[in-house]
């Protein structure tokens, strides 16, 4: 556990923000270099993005399994950057997302990929918080694919068989310019975009407590004024959309059906900016069965879970897949306390090898 968490707390150090490749291409190397030598390494780049698939062998596989992490973290305070340990646990930037995780799992596959009687694949991405289109999705359109996946991201070492699918779309709006002495001079872009953000927060209203049902979210209203004393001749607003397999206004559908969908809800013109299917593997297949096992062997329920956020394992559901989040435990994801429970470190690790060694 010290050699982990020494190299959780240089890896958390690296601050692999999209906005920042030579952080991202650091971290990459970091897992790699943890990973160590004797493997074959498959490097791929995506409009600036890094990311590698490790095997054994020279020529890449049928995989019946990839683990799958990602490396990169969104943006925070220099603080986040000086990982702490207190309490058990393991707080900073990615400490639960998901770099313990990921290094778990470089340490898993190092360990079994050369004695297990099957391929096994380790897929590093450094994407995943903007959308993994030039990670996951990048590698899978270059032929990647596999019988089965686990993505490490934070699950309590619960099994998360279902996820939602994620919308990003802008509502504009359009109105004449006028002095706000005069209003009635004008027409209020402002006004218009925000009746048509109402029109869509009352068919999707913001829910009280946790349901499994579409939300949106109202990131971003602006408009391009630099005065108070105009009146806004344009206006647009920045909604993410997260909808369940169940919402068939947007699962299933293409850009230009949920465009229109939205366009005839908020009577607003609308654009959309990311389109991401929801998640679902087979509950009760093989692996899924035998992951659950695994997770009771190491001291936890082995429930399954339902994700509201989307990760990559939509790529692969895409494909015809099954893609399981399976991580340790931990909360505050995203937020200034992250962090990473180290009681389930540990037991997250022998879960992961007890599943691979059954599997066959």
């Amino acid at each position: 556990m010290d050699d982990l968490l020494d190299a959780a707390a240089r890896l958390i150090a690296i601050r692999s923000t999209a906005d920042r490749p030579g952080e991202l291409s650091a971290a990459l190397e970091y897992v790699l270099g943890r990973v160590g030598p004797g493997f074959t390494v498959e490097r791929f780049l995506s409009r600036g993005k890094p990311s590698a698939l490790v095997h054994t062998g020279g020529t890449r596989p049928d995989f019946r399994v990839i683990l799958n992490a990602h490396l990169d973290v969104v943006p925070a305070p220099d603080e986040l950057f000086r990982p702490r340990i207190r309490d058990g646990r393991l707080y900073g930037r990615g400490a639960q997302d998901m770099k313990v995780a990921a290094l778990v799992m470089a340490d898993v596959f190092r360990e079994l990929a050369p004695v297990l009687p099957y391929p096994l694949g380790l897929q590093l991405v450094t994407d995943e918080e903007v959308g993994g289109y030039d990670g996951t999705a990048h590698q899978i359109d270059a032929g990647v694919g596999a019988g089965f996946v686990v993505i490490g991201e934070q699950s309590g070492l619960r099994v998360v068989t279902e996820s939602r699918g994620i919308l990003q779309v802008r509502l504009h709006a359009t109105g004449t310019a006028a002095h706000a002495a005069y209003p009635w001079l004008g027409d209020n872009a402002l006004l218009k975009l925000l009746t048509g953000i109402e029109r869509v927060l009352t068919r999707h209203p913001l829910p009280g407590h946790e349901v499994w049902a579409t939300t949106v979210n109202v990131a971003r209203v602006e408009t391009p004024d630099a005065a108070v004393n105009q009146v806004p001749a344009a206006a647009v607003a920045w909604l993410d959309i997260r909808f369940p397999p169940e919402d068939r206004a947007y699962a299933g559908r293409t850009r230009e059906q949920v465009e229109r969908h939205l366009r005839d809800l908020s009577g607003l013109e609308v654009s959309v900016d990311g389109f991401g299917a929801p998640h679902r593997a087979d509950p009760d297949s093989r692996e899924v069965g035998l992951l659950r096992a695994a997770a009771r062997d190491a001291g936890f329920g082995g429930d399954l879970l339902r994700k509201h956020g989307a990760a990559d394992g939509r790529f692969y559901s895409a494909r015809g897949v099954d893609a399981v989040i399976f991580g340790p435990g931990g909360d505050g994801q995203h937020g200034p306390g992250e962090y990473a429970d180290l009681a389930t470190v540990a037991p997250y690790r022998a879960a992961l090898v007890t599943f691979l060694r059954a599997l066959r």
